[in-house]
């Protein structure tokens, strides 16, 4: 009988345990090797590149929930935390601080998971519209409010998506003179942002605002205009959206239950206010950088040397 089986006979006989040979391999396993897994378990699929292919829902009364929601779409630094908060005290609109949902994705572990939602009917970015318009009805059903207003910047990147996403959304520009967002948006981390870095970062944003406006039907509002006029403005927002003028949205912060919150919007001394402050005087036309000429002719703010017409629609 062999040491092993010895060892065996009088552990077997004591505990009801017996040592086995550890399977070749299993010990001491090269570094860098791959480690080994439990039988029948499959290794999770690593997340697939590019964004999925989406569509508008087959039947929005059994995949949506939420309904005619509002997007704010607007570049950085224009003005939308100031506009979220007036809409957010309106009774009927929750307008909470950016959610980002765009950047909530949904990877299978398994082939059988993938095949399984397949069977449904149903491809990834289906299944991640799916959590986006559960997670923006939460938010709504918590403020026992009527309409959702979201309000990320980076929503502008994705409007054609947004819009198949919810068929019945709404849409409010706000646009801003070009070369303010530039300098509010250098101001905001002058360390991580030169004033010629912030021109060209906050270009890619209002030049997807622009795509959007060009795609899109909604209503368009200027940061000037809001400051300088908040009633009329607001007037003509909730005229578009079809809910009832309420004065109170001019002393939002008498009637806000939605504090800014730091990285998710403005949250500075002066939007912590409650109240419109005065927006910094235009730039004259000669002092707006060269990048911006065309995105300020586009949405009719004087650069350069010529003028632009405003567009309205």
């Amino acid at each position: 009988m062999t040491l092993l089986r010895k060892l065996n006979a009088a552990l077997g006989s004591a505990t009801g345990f017996q040592v086995r040979r550890v399977p070749r391999g299993h010990a001491g396993q090269r570094a860098g090797s791959a480690p080994a897994r439990a039988p029948g378990r499959v290794p999770p699929r690593k997340p697939r590149a590019g964004a999925p292919a989406y569509r508008r829902p087959a039947a929005s009364g059994a995949d949506r929930l939420l309904r005619r929601p509002v997007f704010i779409i607007a570049p950085v630094r224009s003005g939308s935390t100031l506009l979220r908060m007036m809409l957010n005290g309106h009774s009927q609109l929750h307008a909470p601080h950016e959610l980002h949902f765009r950047r909530l994705e949904v990877h299978f572990a398994t082939g059988l998971a993938e095949k399984s939602l397949a069977a449904l009917g149903l491809g990834r970015g289906d299944a991640e519209h799916l959590l986006w318009d559960r997670l923006l009805h939460r938010e709504l059903v918590k403020s026992g409010k009527t309409f959702l207003v979201e309000k990320t910047p980076g929503n502008a990147f994705v409007h054609e998506r947004i819009a198949a996403c919810w068929p019945d959304a709404r849409f409010v520009f706000l646009l801003r003179h070009p070369a303010s967002i530039a300098r509010s948006w250098h101001e905001a981390d002058p360390v991580r942002r030169s004033p010629e870095h912030a021109v060209l970062d906050s270009l890619r944003f209002m030049n997807a605002v622009e795509r959007a406006r060009d795609h899109l039907t909604g209503h368009t509002v200027r940061y000037e205009e809001l400051t300088e006029d908040p009633a009329s403005a607001l007037k003509g927002i909730c005229a578009f959206l079809d809910v009832p003028w309420e004065p109170q949205l001019l002393d939002y912060g008498d009637h806000n239950s939605s504090e800014p919150v730091k990285g998710l919007g403005d949250w500075k001394e002066k939007i912590r206010s409650g109240s419109v402050q005065d927006g910094r005087p235009l730039p004259a036309p000669g002092d707006v950088p060269a990048p911006l000429h065309p995105i300020c002719a586009a949405w009719g703010y004087p650069a350069g040397d010529a003028t632009a017409g405003r567009r309205t629609a």
